[in-house]
């Protein structure tokens, strides 16, 4: 096993690593990342069985609950499901930090520091250095069933995934030719990228596609509304003169009605934490947050795969009545891909999250970072924090119709390659994918098959319910 330390490592000269790249084809040709070698003994429920172990009890048949709702909310929920299935396809042994689990629905908007309105992952519970082909697949078999999801053809579910697939190809391609430090500074502006599509369309276009246009642009002034205040104003309520978080059983329960710890002691270990936690921040950002004190804190259910870890809203309030801050302590297990991927050289999970992320992404939440929980409280887990929101959006797949999902998948692509070019060697992996179409047209094959296998997973887990091997509850 490779350990977390070996994405970036010091590469021979641009034209050797293109060859040698390319030389990867001899062992591992393009057109066998279509084929999907399934274990003779695979049991993916009995994964899912195994994972929830050690999860929060009474909250894993809401998890489960969630993943049967579509063959897609089930596939959100499977990533070490796919883990396992991954491990078995072949591989060109060319390595980058990967997020570990790039479905479509984990790319979204949000704020960067700048308070621009930028396009890239934006989960990273996985992250993890592995085979640059895993996210590829995990992305390209999320846009099939996704697609299948909303009723496409599988002429227009195909082409969704070759435009990904694709995108991610050419991608890497031109950041082979650039300098390392361009490609670290590149990222999709949201405002840029979208005026320049709006003004490459002919009027003719513009007016049979204007409903489209128009929801976009709806979708892009909600993302700047979901600020930090607007969480503030939903999630919390005045109360005895003291601003507290909303109370909603089982999504949301404050901390005082989950610990038997007295209320001095829980301030005081709550203290401790934020200090440990403000260590892991830039210096300007402990000046930033030492304005703020923590005034509350509650338990929240959060997301389909998450369910059932501990994710913790943390109140803090400044001098001014609006003067306030939510941030979301999320709790961070190892990465399912460590079994087939090798093991974290990070001194915690949560480390280990933060760390990719930063490395990933072209810009980062201004408050990330993380800490380690307090034993009686929660068991002493690891925790990466983040805002709770900052214009954080995610698009509405199940509303979009087959051009706008292509449109996407391109964007999920060409965010993927430069994920992946900031740790990878991109000239060996552009070396490896070459010019032809035969890496998109492999992993569309592949995609389109473990949509099936999806398919079958999610009617197990439905059959598992049914015979009382798994329980499942509804949230309320």
């Amino acid at each position: 096993m490779t350990d977390q330390s070996d994405p970036v490592t010091e590469r021979p000269p641009h034209p050797t690593r293109k060859a040698d790249g390319k030389a990867l084809r001899r062992d591992c040709p393009l057109e066998s990342h279509a084929e999907l070698p399934l274990a003779s003994d695979r049991d993916p429920i009995g994964l899912l069985i195994g994972q929830a172990a050690t999860r929060v009890p009474e909250l894993v048949p809401i998890r489960y609950r969630r993943m049967l709702v579509s063959p897609f909310t089930f596939y959100r929920g499977a990533a070490l499901v796919m883990a396992a299935d991954l491990s078995r396809t072949p591989t060109a042994g060319l390595r980058a930090q990967l997020c570990g689990d790039a479905h479509l629905s984990n790319f979204g908007a949000y704020a960067s520091a700048e308070r621009r309105l930028v396009f890239d992952l934006n989960d990273f519970d996985e992250t993890l250095p592995g085979p640059f082909e895993w996210d590829v697949k995990r992305l390209a078999a999320s846009l099939v069933i996704a697609a299948r999801n909303n009723g496409f053809t599988a002429k227009q579910a195909r082409k969704s995934t070759i435009a990904a697939v694709r995108r991610y190809r050419q991608a890497m391609r031109d950041f082979a030719g650039q300098p390392f430090l361009d490609v670290w500074y590149s990222g999709l502006d949201l405002d840029n990228t979208w005026g320049d599509f709006v003004r490459s369309l002919s009027p003719k276009r513009r007016e049979r596609h204007g409903d489209q246009v128009r929801a976009a642009e709806a979708s892009l002034a909600k993302a700047r509304s979901r600020t930090g205040l607007q969480a503030i104003r939903k999630l919390t309520t005045e109360r005895d003169g003291r601003r507290r978080i909303v109370a909603d059983p089982p999504l949301v329960v404050p901390l005082d009605e989950l610990s038997s710890l007295e209320p001095d002691e829980i301030r005081h270990q709550l203290d401790s934490l934020v200090a440990s936690y403000r260590h892991t921040l830039a210096s300007d950002r402990r000046v930033l947050l030492d304005h703020f004190r923590l005034t509350d804190v509650a338990h929240k259910v959060v997301g389909v795969g998450s369910v059932g870890t501990r994710a913790w809203i943390l109140l803090f309030e400044g001098a001014g009545r609006s003067d306030a801050l939510l941030l979301q302590a999320k709790q961070a297990q190892s990465s399912v891909l460590e079994p087939y991927a090798g093991t974290s050289t990070a001194r915690s999970e949560g480390e280990r999250v933060v760390t990719g992320q930063r490395l990933m992404q072209a810009a980062s939440d201004i408050f990330l970072g993380w800490l380690k929980g307090v034993p009686e409280i929660d068991g002493g887990v690891d925790y990466y924090l983040r805002q709770l929101r900052d214009w954080k959006f995610s698009a509405d797949i199940e509303q979009m119709r087959p051009s706008s999902l292509t449109l996407y998948a391109a964007m999920c692509g060409w965010t993927l390659a430069r994920a992946h070019a900031r740790s990878g060697d991109r000239v060996a992996i552009a070396g490896y994918l070459g010019k032809s179409e035969a890496f998109e047209n492999a992993v569309a094959d592949f995609a389109e098959r473990y949509a099936d296998v999806n398919e079958r997973d999610h009617a197990a887990l439905a059959e598992a319910v049914a015979s009382g091997r798994v329980k499942a509850a509804a949230e309320s």
